[in-house]
């Protein structure tokens, strides 16, 4: 089998390439990337997968890389995922994410290819939600609060509809949040633990800056997630939708707590106005009943054990 995963050099993209080499020998990996791609997260395994150049803002790139590739299965990863850029910059957001996967699929059409395909959507799909939404299903009305969200939004659709147009063998997903080594540094999780990191070496000032620590996030460690991928294609069914996440929140304000418990630094907290963002979901909680009946998959490892490690992982580069 021949897997193809955009945006391979990224944070989910380079876990599932670890996944699929750890457990499924019979797997041939390649990924996409940009000649300026960083690949810090996959110098690791870079000898044991293909890499191909391939931009999804130029569909000739892709389907020279699909031509060669002919994958049997693809992760579509690759997105410009920082929600807060995308309100400086929503048409380059909506562009890489939209825009960039019509272009994936229709050379996909175009090469007369097969595979089978996820779309990795995302639960800022769901935005603002009433008190009597909240565990979100799959059946939630979708109400994005960010460029971001919409343009996730267009990327689930545009899957449903070729699927439905074109017989696009593509199983869509809505993953909550997710963390772990490798998060990057702008990400919630990922700012603390490097800011706490920089801290313990007498980097910077005992000061830790913060954006609304009243919002709740579903976290999963992103190990866990790339299993989920797995198996979404594994047994998924085409043109559905799942969502994937723990099923518990955590307010900013724990995470940071549970942080501050795996260091001894003491610190004062400040609220930094340019992490606020115009318009803020107050709570992404999952309902996972449709994926975890129709896999068995459940999450392993433990939110603390997944900071633990994040934390571990900014000590090591700071």
């Amino acid at each position: 089998m021949r897997v193809l995963i955009t945006g391979i050099t990224g944070f989910a993209g380079s876990h599932l390439a670890d996944y699929i080499l750890a457990n499924h020998s019979d797997v041939e990996v390649f990924g996409t990337i940009r000649w300026r791609s960083r690949r810090e997260n996959i110098c690791h395994i870079e000898e044991k997968i293909g890499l191909f150049e391939a931009d999804l803002k130029d569909i000739v790139s892709l389907e020279k890389c699909l031509a060669e590739i002919k994958p049997d299965r693809i992760f579509h990863l690759g997105a410009q995922s920082y929600v807060p850029f995308s309100w400086n910059c929503p048409v380059e957001t909506f562009t890489i994410n939209s825009i960039g996967q019509i272009n994936l699929f229709e050379a996909i059409l175009s090469l007369k290819l097969s595979p089978k395909i996820q779309v990795a959507g995302s639960s800022e799909e769901y935005g603002f939600v009433y008190p009597d939404e909240v565990p979100m299903k799959e059946t939630n009305p979708l109400r994005p609060l960010s460029p971001y969200a919409v343009s996730k939004v267009a990327q689930d659709l545009l899957g449903w509809q070729y699927f439905k147009s074109y017989g696009l063998r593509i199983v869509r997903t809505r993953g909550f949040n997710h963390t772990g080594p490798r998060r990057g540094e702008v990400f919630i999780c990922s700012t603390f633990a490097k800011q706490i990191a920089e801290i313990e070496k007498g980097k910077r000032d005992p000061l830790i800056y913060v954006g609304n620590l009243e919002a709740k996030r579903d976290f999963t460690d992103v190990r866990d997630i790339a299993h989920a991928y797995w198996l979404c294609l594994e047994k998924g069914e085409e043109g559905e939708v799942y969502n994937i996440g723990t099923g518990k929140a955590y307010a900013m304000k724990e995470v940071l707590d549970i942080l501050l418990s795996l260091s001894k630094v003491n610190v004062e907290i400040e609220v930094d106005p340019l992490r606020l963002r115009p318009s803020d979901v107050p709570i992404l909680l999952s309902d996972c009943t449709k994926f975890v009946n129709l896999t068995g998959w459940k999450p392993k490892i433990p939110f603390r054990d997944s900071l633990q490690d994040l934390l571990n992982y900014w000590r090591e580069r700071v």
